[in-house]
């Protein structure tokens, strides 16, 4: 136990040197290290380690897709819905389909049903390797609204590919009149759960007395709860996760009420996904040996040939999937042809940000050793996962490592009509302070004369919509009475509460977007901190 713990506490203390590494020579973390765990897993007297692939999807998976869906806008997922699902559901069974013909005629002994599962396995693009890599890079909003939208669903629908696959190759037996039937009942219900467990969670944080602790603990126990219990029925787990994420993300201005518990919440779940993130990542460079020593009859020159070809296919398949749906829905359909054309420069970084990483490793090693109880060997269950593992590395580490100087190169600019940044700050403070100083003339106008404070602060807030400054000046208070402050910070936080509920009516109108909403939101929850503290 000691030794055990030891080693993950040097683990885990390698991976925070390699992510600043990374930073200092400017490379996106998820890429050195598995380059990184690749290179440690060959110095001498490293221990192997050996995924366990119901860790990584219970473990792993549920909290890292709930914390992407937090994060998703709704207003702007709708809006790009069309080309979201095409590359997260049309995407992933076209590649599925190709990858299953092709290498079923170049792999010896490899059948339709086993190409398949391996085309199941390897469709899915990781979310958090594609947001990190295009991080500060001025990537167009569209694009990567669609890269996290694409990259919620389709861990999804990839997964159905592999279960249905693998039911396939153990039956011999396979039915895509039927298998198109389940996709949708799983996918379905797994929707539904995730709406049924997000409303209980709602009721609880909603009207039960938590504490901002309680609160903090509880978002983390929630994608494990949808996750199992749509699983428990047979249905999406993944699915589940991101529909309750959504949902409680767009109703949390109801449920976490008090600055304490957002910004508890936001050092809770920071650190939680980056531990996750980076262990995740490295490990799948330290699997590397354990993969190697179970190829069996092939040689490593072998996985590696076949690994380059199956990531050449699905490389290509993507250009040839995302130019056209592109393009082709503006000519039918009037509404699409409202937004500007993404032109070339979109679908080309769409089309090279399929990188594909920890979902599909895990997924290749979740394939069972045996076919039945008779302890008839999976057929090529070894060089199946080799081939998921090269595929990851090659489109991980190439397509990573070049992205940022294919958007550099090409001048990669906003298309859209957006309203800049600074522009919808000061649209939202000023709303913010006209809806203060209404309040304050409505409910506290007979405090202006005996309170020396409120009336400063009713100046400032003239002050401040006059010049269209973006913040309030904090105030300095050395030597005013006890019951002057007390009275000061009560109206402070009555107009916080009420500027919170107009960011959420300027959320609900569409009238700026979410990020600029939420930066908002955590300025009130600063400024909120500043009278409460930090919950003494």
């Amino acid at each position: 136990m000691h030794h055990s713990l030891l080693l993950i506490l040097g683990l885990l203390f390698s991976v925070f040197l390699l992510v600043m590494l990374a930073q200092r020579i400017k490379i996106a973390y998820p890429i050195f290290l598995v380059i990184a765990g690749l290179g440690i897993s060959f110095v001498p007297g490293v221990p192997h380690m050996s995924l366990d692939p119901e860790i990584i999807f219970l473990i792993f998976l549920p909290p890292l897709l709930y914390e992407a869906a937090w994060y998703t806008s709704w207003t702007d997922f709708w809006k790009w819905k069309r080309p979201i699902a095409l590359l997260a559901f049309g995407l992933v069974f076209f590649t599925s389909t190709i990858v299953a013909y092709f290498t079923s005629s170049f792999i010896p002994g490899f059948t339709i049903a086993l190409g398949f599962l391996l085309g199941g396995i390897v469709s899915p693009p990781d979310a958090v390797a594609a947001a990190t890599v295009l991080k500060g890079m001025g990537v167009p909003k569209r694009l990567m609204t669609i890269l996290e939208g694409e990259s919620l669903v389709n861990d999804a629908s990839s997964l159905i590919v592999f279960k249905f696959a693998l039911l396939a190759v153990i039956t011999g037996a396979f039915s895509m009149q039927e298998a198109t039937g389940q996709f949708f009942l799983v996918a379905g219900m797994g929707i539904v759960v995730g709406l049924v467990g997000a409303h209980i969670v709602y009721f609880i944080h909603r009207f039960l007395p938590t504490t901002p602790a309680i609160d903090a603990a509880l978002t983390v126990m929630t994608p494990y709860i949808l996750f199992l219990a749509a699983e428990q029925f047979h249905f999406s787990g993944v699915m589940a996760v991101v529909t309750g994420g959504l949902f409680i993300s767009w109703r949390s201005h109801e449920i976490f009420q008090t600055g304490n518990t957002r910004l508890n919440m936001l050092g809770v779940w920071t650190t939680l996904i980056f531990v996750m993130n980076a262990l995740v990542f490295v490990l799948i460079g330290l699997e590397l040996p354990e993969i190697v020593a179970a190829l069996g009859k092939y040689s490593v020159w072998q996985g590696i040939k076949y690994g380059a070809i199956v990531s050449l296919i699905v490389i290509v398949l993507r250009f040839l999937w995302v130019f056209p749906i592109a393009h082709i829905p503006r000519w039918f359909s009037a509404k699409a042809r409202q937004d500007p054309s993404p032109g070339w420069k979109g679908p080309l970084v769409i089309s090279w940000a399929g990188m594909r990483g920890v979902v599909s490793l895990a997924t290749a090693l979740s394939i069972p050793l045996y076919l039945d109880d008779k302890g008839t060997v999976f057929p090529e269950r070894n060089l199946i996962i080799f081939i998921t593992f090269v595929v990851i590395f090659i489109t991980l580490v190439f397509q990573g490592l070049t992205l940022p100087f294919i958007i550099k190169l090409i001048k990669l600019k906003e298309i859209d009509d957006l309203v800049p940044e600074e522009e919808q700050q000061t649209g939202i403070q000023l709303i913010l302070d006209n809806t203060a100083l209404q309040l304050v003339n409505e409910k506290y106008s007979s405090d202006l004369n005996d309170n020396e404070l409120i009336s400063f602060y009713k100046s400032n807030l003239e002050s401040d919509i006059n010049l269209g400054n973006k913040r309030l000046e904090s105030l300095e208070c050395d030597e005013t009475e006890h019951q002057e402050i007390e009275k000061y910070h009560h109206v402070l936080l009555d107009i916080y509460s009420i500027q919170r509920k107009e960011l959420f009516r300027m959320r609900k109108e569409k009238l700026f977007s979410d990020e600029e909403i939420r930066k908002a939101e955590l300025q009130l929850d600063l400024n909120e901190l500043k009278i409460t503290g930090a919950g003494h």
